[in-house]
């Protein structure tokens, strides 16, 4: 992964209200990667990078879609087991604010 395409992954991830399709894109991701181990996490987070191509110009949600397999490699690298979003703690607490939010 170039430095350019890292960078632009880590501002997907930063703090902002996400529209409704980087919220889907996002959870779709969770829902592929639950039971992933890091080496399939890393295949996929591959695979939309090399379909995305230049990621600065790409949608909002592929971003998302690529920087939520970033952070779930990321997660995983020293993890040693499958990925679960209910131990997830950036989802955990993304639901949490959420919950509070409609409250």
């Amino acid at each position: 992964m170039t430095h350019d395409a890292e960078d632009v992954l880590e501002a997907a991830l930063d703090p902002h209200e996400p529209a409704a399709a980087e919220i889907a894109a996002r959870r779709r991701v969770r829902d592929r990667a639950t039971g992933l181990t890091h080496h399939e996490a890393h295949a996929a987070l591959e695979s939309v990078l090399a379909d995305a191509g230049d990621l600065e110009s790409a949608d909002p949600s592929v971003r998302a879609e690529a920087a939520e397999w970033h952070r779930i490699t990321d997660l995983l690298f020293d993890h040693g087991g499958p990925y679960a979003p209910d131990t997830d703690a950036y989802v955990q607490g993304q639901l949490t604010a959420r919950e509070h939010h409609r409250d």
